[in-house]
């Protein structure tokens, strides 16, 4: 497995079109920003951009972080833990990783093997998962702590992941009363395809995760700029954008195809 993520499929052009991919991203962000609402351009900044990397070689990875990139996504566990500890990765200094698949219990320690450069779980969807791995950074280190996004079903699909809307608040009290070394950073959410792909100027899944930060940071006195938005991939990155996402996951507009096998 380690060879092959180290060397995979790679396809020189493909390594070569990175750059000016992201390049394009970056600008396509910035369009999409100037097309916000006024009041959503006064309390929103320009979106974080996450690379998506699953199933990519660390020659992917090294070569968007020499264009740029800081922050990658990673769907598998053991993928992720494997890459963080490459040596060509570990000259990356300021790579951060995201955790953005759905997250079994009995993964929580490999996956916090990625040490400081694991930046956040994107996808806690119960109390159950919150104080598993709550606890399993205490045991780690006492003085340590992990950021953590509560991932909603907005569309509910029972093919996505992901906590029901309802229970939104709860949950997210719960990590932030009860779970002590987990920092509370925002909301994430995958949107439909039917909603990715409709000519609607508004994607309702998009909207409700916006509505559910409103409720949040209402009844829990949170700042609003203290919670972030996760929503938005390649097919949808500028309406997400432009209803307010803050972090966009985008793997295959810049990476290409997947070359990896499936990892866990």
């Amino acid at each position: 497995m380690s060879r092959i993520l180290r060397t995979g499929l790679v396809k020189m052009s493909e390594l070569a079109e990175i750059a000016g991919n992201i390049s394009i991203v970056r600008e396509r962000i910035v369009a999409a920003c100037a097309k916000r609402s006024p009041e959503l351009q006064s309390i929103c900044e320009q979106p974080r951009l996450v690379a998506v990397s699953k199933k990519k070689t660390v020659q992917h990875v090294v070569k968007a972080y020499e264009a740029g990139v800081e922050h990658f996504g990673e769907n598998y566990v053991q993928e992720l833990a494997e890459k963080a500890a490459y040596p060509e990765i570990e000259n990356c200094s300021n790579i951060k990783f995201h955790f953005i698949g759905h997250l079994q219990k009995n993964k929580v320690s490999k996956l916090l093997s990625a040490g400081d450069k694991l930046f956040v779980i994107e996808t806690i969807d119960s109390e159950g998962l919150a104080k598993h791995v709550n606890d399993a950074v205490a045991r780690r280190n006492p003085e340590s702590s992990l950021n953590v996004m509560l991932q909603i079903n907005t569309s509910g699909e029972d093919s996505k992941s992901g906590a029901d809307p309802e229970s939104c608040v709860t949950i997210a009290k719960y990590i932030i009363e009860e779970c002590k070394q987990l920092n509370f950073i925002g909301l994430m959410t995958i949107g439909s395809f039917e909603q990715s792909t409709s000519d609607s100027d508004e994607n309702k899944d998009f909207q409700t995760l916006y509505n559910l930060r409103e409720k949040v940071c209402k009844e829990l006195d949170l700042e609003r700029k203290n919670v972030e938005l996760s929503m938005g991939m390649s097919a949808d990155y500028e309406d997400a954008i432009v209803q307010g996402s803050t972090n966009v996951r985008v793997g295959s507009f810049i990476f290409g195809a997947r070359v990896l096998p499936t990892q866990t």
